[in-house]
């Protein structure tokens, strides 16, 4: 059997007999101005090998310096992922060769990492998040990243590669989570809780199209029920949460398949392909890579003072776990609403703002994740972008309050106001669109309406209460939808039941 007839035939039965196992290893950019090493810029983009010097290139010579701007980060990524700093860590050399690492080795932490123990909540139980999980972080470290080889788009491609070395030396965090996923879709949320928590601290632009962000991960199966792990595979090429998913879902369906065919799982690392859709052999991990590490001699020791983990904590913003449960309190928000609304730290703000001055933070969380991101999506703009500023929608919302205009009319409003950058008042002024809560003037229309259809006004007496919904809306009709619906509902009930 196939592995794609597998995971679409009988892959759920067998996993009640399989338990899968993931880890996965992130690499973050962090956002510095510089290099980890040197001064070179970080910039994405620039001419090949235009960011670059005797450090990054690794000439002989060279001598690095420690980014203090990168170990602030990192050390603040750290303390929000719940580690312990270890006040004192090792810089190593980490050997191996290959044409984009210049140098012949990668400047890494090996032994005596920047931090460890960690960890991450994450949410399981599909869209309704019915259930929190804590995922252990085993360890967070500095190093630098090596080059980028460029196997095509040269008229020789098929003869040579070509190497940029704008991104050696760029610093990166390596942060190893235990071997505590159970799923793809634990897998995936907990690489989305990671991303989005160090996209609110400000240490990474977290972009996976740039290489900001990069994810390995470390797949084995076990019987249900056994402690002991199984043989692993480590797969790469994993450059978007989609692919993330699909090669952890193709990878535990393959291994099933050759344990159920009385095979043994090799420990080798393995490539997704994506135009395929399954995981290639690259290489086997058999026997690990003996790296040779050794202390860089050209670092000393890094020491991390509890006076500057104080100063770096204090930077520390409110945490999207924090904020979500807070939500939740405060404005008495629903799980999911509170999720979607902290997935980005402008979002949440613009939220906060507009509750802070409607008069239902409740209604408020539902007109900013329908009525504004629905058209945010279709304009293909970020909540940054919005022409709808959260003081404007929350004025919008208050006159819905007031009774100034009905929910339908405040769409309305709303639309024009994200395509000509006006506030409520102003279009409701010039619309024209303004509720009409008069009792006497609504009723009057209601009588006006009653007496020119008599026929249908002798059945409705006769018993046929259905007609009801005939005159509401010959009523909404005569006063273009403006008439308060509530009152419209009161005052024709006793008009009609009048005898």
């Amino acid at each position: 059997m196939s592995v794609a007839k597998l995971a679409s035939a009988n892959l759920e039965a067998l996993l009640t007999k399989y338990e899968p196992v993931i880890g996965l290893e992130v690499h973050v950019q962090l956002l510095t101005r510089s290099k980890i090493f040197c001064g070179c810029s970080t910039k994405f983009g620039a001419p090949p090998n235009s960011n670059t010097c005797p450090v990054c290139l690794g000439l002989p010579g060279a001598l690095p310096v420690l980014n203090r701007e990168a170990v602030a980060m990192a050390v603040k990524a750290a303390m929000a992922l719940n580690c312990r700093i270890n006040r004192k860590s090792i810089f190593s050399r980490k050997n191996y060769f290959y044409p984009d690492l210049p140098k012949g080795y990668q400047i890494s932490q090996f032994n005596q990492p920047l931090a460890e123990h960690g960890w991450i909540v994450i949410h399981t139980g599909g869209a309704d998040h019915k259930a929190e999980k804590k995922i252990g972080i085993t360890r967070l470290h500095l190093e630098e990243d090596a080059g980028k080889s460029i196997h095509d788009g040269f008229l020789d491609s098929d003869r040579k590669t070509y190497v940029d070395l704008n991104r050696s030396g760029v610093p990166l965090s390596e942060i190893v989570s235990e071997p505590d996923l159970r799923s793809p879709e634990e897998a995936y949320d907990y690489l989305t809780r990671l991303k989005q928590t160090l996209l609110y601290l400000g240490v990474s632009d977290c972009n996976m199209e740039e290489g900001s962000l990069r994810c390995d991960a470390n797949v084995s199966l076990r019987p249900r029920g056994q402690q002991e792990l199984g043989v692993k595979t480590e797969v790469k090429n994993l450059n978007s949460f989609r692919f993330l998913q699909r090669a952890l879902e193709y990878e535990i369906a393959r291994q099933i398949q050759v344990l159920e065919e009385g095979g043994k799982i090799s420990q080798e690392t393995r490539l997704w392909n994506s135009n395929q859709g399954r995981t290639e052999g690259m290489r086997s991990k058999e026997f690990a890579h003996d790296y040779r590490y050794f202390p860089e001699p050209d670092l000393l020791p890094l020491f991390v003072s509890e006076a500057w983990q104080e100063e770096i904590r204090k930077t520390i913003p409110e945490l999207p776990e924090a904020k979500r449960h807070r939500f939740m309190t405060q404005y008495g928000l629903g799980e999911y609403d509170a999720d979607v609304l902290t997935q980005t730290q402008e979002l949440a703000g613009y939220y906060e703002r507009v509750a802070e001055k409607a008069p239902d933070a409740k209604i408020a969380a539902n007109w900013v994740m329908v009525e504004l991101l629905g058209a945010l999506n279709a304009a293909g703009k970020e909540i940054t972008q919005s022409p709808v500023s959260a003081e404007d929608l929350a004025g919008l919302l208050g006159l819905i309050g007031k009774g100034t205009l009905s929910g339908k009319m405040a769409k309305t409003v709303f639309e024009q106001m994200f395509s000509m950058g006006k506030n409520a008042t102003e279009l409701v002024a010039e619309l024209g669109l303004q509720q009409i809560t008069d009792d006497g003037q609504i009723l009057g229309i209601i009588q006006t309406v009653v007496s020119s259809n008599p026929k249908q006004l002798e059945q409705y007496r006769a018993g046929k209460t259905t007609l009801f919904g005939f005159f509401v809306g010959q009523v909404m009709k005569e006063t273009r939808g403006q008439a308060n619906p509530a009152k419209v509902n009161e005052l024709l009930k006793a008009e009609l039941e009048r005898s």
